[in-house]
C-alpha cells in the first residue's frame, strides 16, 4: 500500500525520495472493514482526514423525510479531507461509510502541522493536491448542475466506471439525483 503512496506523492512533489520515504514511515494506514462508519451525521467532526489507498466511501446524509442523498464517492487516490474544515461546535451534516472494505490514510490536524513543519515541501505538495483536487470538483460539480439524467449517467460510464460495479445501483441512482427507477429506464433505452 505504501507503493500506492509514493506513486501519488511523486505526481505532486519535490520531496528527494528519502524525504517521501520519511513522511510513508510516519503516516498511519488503517483498515476498514465494509460498513464502517467513518462518521455519522450528526456526530461532532472529527478532525482527522482520510485518503484513500482501496475501497470506496460513500458519503450521504439523511434528509428529514429520512431520505437518504448521496452526494460523493470516494475511491483510490482521493483525499477526504471535508470533515477536518467544520467547526468543532457544530455536528457533522453527513455521513462518511465504508461501502467496501477499505484501507486508508489516516492523519489528524495536529500531526499533519508538525510533519509541514518537518517538510517545507509537503504543505506546498498538498496545496497542490487540494488544487487540483477543488478544479475537479468544481468542473464536475458545474457539469452535473447543465446535465440532463441521462448525460448524467453517461459520464460516470466514462470517467467513473468502476462505481457501477462497486455502488449498489440505489446509491448510485441517488448520486446522480434520480430514483433508481429512472436509472434502469436510462440504462435500458441506453442498451
Amino acid at each position: 500500500m505504501k507503493e500506492i503512496l509514493m506513486k501519488y506523492m511523486e505526481k505532486y512533489t519535490t520531496l528527494k525520495e528519502e524525504e517521501q520515504q520519511a513522511i510513508i514511515e510516519e503516516i498511519v494506514i488503517k483498515e476498514f472493514k465494509k460498513g464502517t462508519y467513518l462518521i455519522k451525521q450528526g456526530d461532532y467532526p472529527t478532525n482527522n482526514c482520510f485518503f484513500v489507498l482501496k475501497g470506496c466511501v460513500r458519503q450521504y446524509h439523511v434528509e428529514v423525510n429520512g431520505k437518504e442523498v448521496t452526494t460523493n464517492f470516494f475511491t483510490e487516490e482521493q483525499a477526504i479531507l471535508l470533515f477536518t474544515i467544520e467547526e468543532a461546535s457544530q455536528v457533522s451534516n453527513s455521513s462518511l461509510h465504508c461501502v467496501e472494505d477499505c484501507v486508508l490514510v489516516v492523519a489528524d490536524f495536529d500531526s499533519e502541522q508538525e510533519m509541514y513543519q518537518q517538510y517545507i515541501e509537503l504543505e506546498s505538495m498538498t496545496r497542490r493536491m487540494m488544487e487540483s483536487y477543488l478544479i475537479q470538483a468544481q468542473h464536475e460539480y458545474a457539469k452535473f448542475i447543465r446535465s440532463s439524467p441521462k448525460e448524467r449517467y453517461k459520464a460516470i460510464i466514462q470517467t467513473r466506471a468502476d462505481l457501477l460495479q462497486r455502488v449498489p445501483q440505489h446509491q448510485l441512482a441517488s448520486y446522480l439525483g434520480i430514483t433508481p427507477e429512472s436509472l434502469s429506464r436510462i440504462k435500458k433505452r441506453m442498451q
